[in-house]
């Protein structure tokens, strides 16, 4: 056999081969078209059962009540886990009075520990000091920036307030103070009420009032051991640039509408700052 023949038949060989795989290919391609399509054709029979399954979508009708509403109604007289406040005191600050209306009572609603005064002080140095000042004579540092001096706690009027006062205070605010609820929780409230009152004893304590064995260090002596200037233990005066507020009209009612107290003391403006005049001329009523 010359190496025409030879050749012709090698690809006659190949030919044959090339037939036999095409042939053998054909229903395997078949068979994985029909498995796709069946595949496909479940896995949509699936979605739609899930789509369709019967669940209550919130705000949307249902079939299913007589009322249409998928949105049932709440059952009267059920409070949520963790709403029911049942504590009122503890919420609010107040209790029913004789007469009908709210009091406020001198009195914690839990025993204050140690504990709880450090989360007074850390909440107190955090939302309060910058009007009412680290020792809480109303003198922080916006005051000195020209805003309207705070509330000292050291005064008459503070000093006999009930404790639960500060608590409906940072609760609902007054005056310009802006209530403090979205801030500190009712617990935190009554912890910077606690420290408030802690403040105002540590104003007017004397040695008596120390328990015995308790050394007792001098506030000089501390500001120099911590390398602070002398001022710091020295009493804190009303800068210069704070301002006197004068009051509003009474027709215009006063800030956050709360009522005014007459009772409360009149801050002293420094020699080196006037109180504004009335430079005004009066009408002529003739």
């Amino acid at each position: 056999m010359n190496a025409r023949d030879q050749g012709s038949g090698i690809r006659a060989q190949v030919r044959s081969a090339r037939g036999r795989v095409g042939r053998a290919r054909q229903p395997l391609g078949r068979i994985g078209l029909l498995a796709g399509i069946g595949c496909l054709l479940v896995m949509a029979g699936c979605r739609q059962d899930m789509q369709n399954e019967p669940k209550m979508i919130p705000q949307r009708g249902s079939e299913f009540f007589p009322d249409h509403r998928g949105a049932r109604p709440q059952v009267l007289d059920t409070v949520a886990r963790g709403q029911l406040h049942e504590d009122t005191y503890f919420y609010t600050g107040t209790v029913p009075g004789p007469n009908g209306q709210r009091e406020e009572p001198d009195l914690m609603p839990f025993p204050v520990t140690m504990t709880v005064l450090k989360r007074g002080q850390e909440r107190f140095n955090v939302y309060c000091t910058p009007c009412h000042s680290r020792v809480g004579n109303g003198l922080g540092e916006i005051v000195q920036r020209g805003y309207k001096p705070a509330g000292n706690f050291h005064d008459q009027v503070r000093l006999s307030q009930p404790v639960s006062h500060y608590f409906y205070v940072t609760t609902h605010g007054y005056g310009a103070m802006p209530d403090y609820s979205a801030q500190l929780t009712p617990a935190d409230r009554w912890a910077v009420a606690a420290y408030i009152r802690a403040l105002q004893l540590s104003e007017n304590a004397t040695l008596q009032d120390v328990p015995s064995g308790t050394q007792v260090e001098n506030l000089k002596d501390i500001a120099r051991e911590e390398n602070l200037p002398e001022s710091f233990a020295e009493p804190w005066a009303l800068p210069s640039t704070a301002i006197q507020a004068l009051p509003p009209p009474t027709g215009q009612g006063t800030p956050a509408m709360a009522p005014p107290n007459a009772a409360y003391p009149k801050i002293s403006i420094p020699v080196t700052k006037t109180a504004p005049t009335n430079t005004k001329p009066a009408a002529n009523t003739k």
